[in-house]
């Protein structure tokens, strides 16, 4: 409901603001008969500001305000229940405007936070390990709810956590990100722009699966951000078993696009390893691990395996896990142990399934939020 305006039942069409490059605003306001600086005006208010209603826009005249709810939406997501793990990691459920539900995961560190988004509803992968892939692929997110997760996990923050602020982003929720290549890009796009968040590269991470034609094409974008690896096997054999999409692009065709994509200064391409027990932990499988990615600039999480009802798999034990960590540190390849976050409440790696742990989904609505400074009136 747009509070103070009238919605037309025109039959032009209606755009997203929220998907919207500044680019793509800019453009959008031209055609609307606006001088493009209205474009950015417009696109700041959504993209910087984080405003939710055409109210909000104080410095827009009112005949602009009324165009826009006639021929443009505000494109958001509505939070339908926040989970607390007794790590302090927060799991936001989220309802898209035609209800599909998707998960974000707010992970502490001190006074910052890293966000793990996710990509699409559901995902087609089909990991054997994880609990998302047994949702099967829904649609697509488009890139506006792909950010909005960001924009209502500061919101939030801002009310009830006023001392934290989101400083990383990873693409690692639900979803396979390149299998969403042109909203994935559009979404980097929108989060990077000085003009609005303007969050750095360096910041986000994209978490892949190993789509290898769509890694040489990110590539050559111009918004490059980190890149993570969800390897999880050190042979075709154990990879083709866990992770179906190795039996269309193996292990030295993945390899392969990873050694031609571009790596900046200090930046090193993450592999991630899901950890399962008597299935990819021994010694021997630690040391073809270590020789599969020698010469690869590149260091190693590795994930204990985070328990869901819809795999058959077993962590492995505390000692196994440290003799795997140990053999992969002494052949030289750097390796580190991620500790399982918000797992008590499924929001760790690979436990995304929109599970609720019986807990009532309350729609949850945040206060209005004060303003930053208002942008100059025209």
């Amino acid at each position: 409901m747009v509070t103070g305006f009238t919605v037309s039942t025109t039959t032009a069409a209606v755009r997203d603001l929220r998907a919207m490059t500044l680019a793509e605003a800019e453009a959008f306001a031209q055609e609307l008969g606006w001088p493009r600086f209205r474009g950015e005006q417009i696109w700041r208010w959504v993209h910087a500001k984080l405003v939710r209603t055409w109210d909000e826009m104080t410095n827009l005249p009112r005949e602009v305000r009324q165009t826009l709810a006639e021929r443009a939406t505000l494109g958001q997501l509505t939070i339908a229940e926040v989970q607390e793990s007794r790590d302090g990691t927060r799991k936001l459920r989220l309802l898209t405007r035609d209800g599909k539900s998707i998960e974000t995961v707010l992970i502490p560190d001190g006074d910052k936070t890293t966000q793990c988004i996710s990509s699409q509803v559901g995902c087609a992968v089909d990991c054997q390990f994880c609990a998302t892939a047994k949702m099967g692929l829904v649609r697509n997110l488009d890139a506006g709810e792909i950010v909005d997760q960001v924009y209502l996990a500061r919101r939030l923050l801002a009310e009830v956590d006023p001392g934290r602020r989101i400083s990383n982003l990873v693409y690692m929720g639900m979803g396979e990100p390149l299998h969403n290549y042109d909203e994935l890009v559009r979404s980097l796009r929108i989060l990077g722009d000085d003009k609005g968040v303007g969050l750095s590269m360096r910041r986000i991470t994209v978490s892949t699966s190993g789509m290898v034609p769509r890694l040489h094409r990110l590539g050559k974008e111009d918004v490059r951000p980190n890149l993570a690896v969800s390897l999880n096997a050190p042979n075709d054999e154990i990879r083709d078993q866990i992770m179906p999409i190795n039996r269309k692009w193996n292990i030295a065709a993945l390899l392969e696009a990873l050694r031609a994509y571009p790596l900046e200064q200090r930046r090193r391409i993450t592999f991630e390893y899901v950890l399962l027990a008597d299935v990819n932990d021994s010694l021997e499988h630690a040391g073809q691990l270590a020789r599969l990615l020698r010469g690869i600039k590149c260091k190693v999480n590795l994930i204990p395996w985070n328990p869901h009802p819809e795999a058959p798999y077993q962590r492995p034990a505390p000692h196994v896990i440290d003799a795997f960590q140990n053999e992969c540190k002494r052949r030289g390849l750097p390796t580190y142990l991620r500790t399982p976050r918000g797992d008590d409440i499924d929001a760790a790696c690979g436990q995304l399934a929109n599970r609720s742990n019986g807990q009532p989904v309350v729609p949850l609505r945040l206060r209005k939020l004060p303003m930053a400074p208002e942008l100059p009136a025209d």
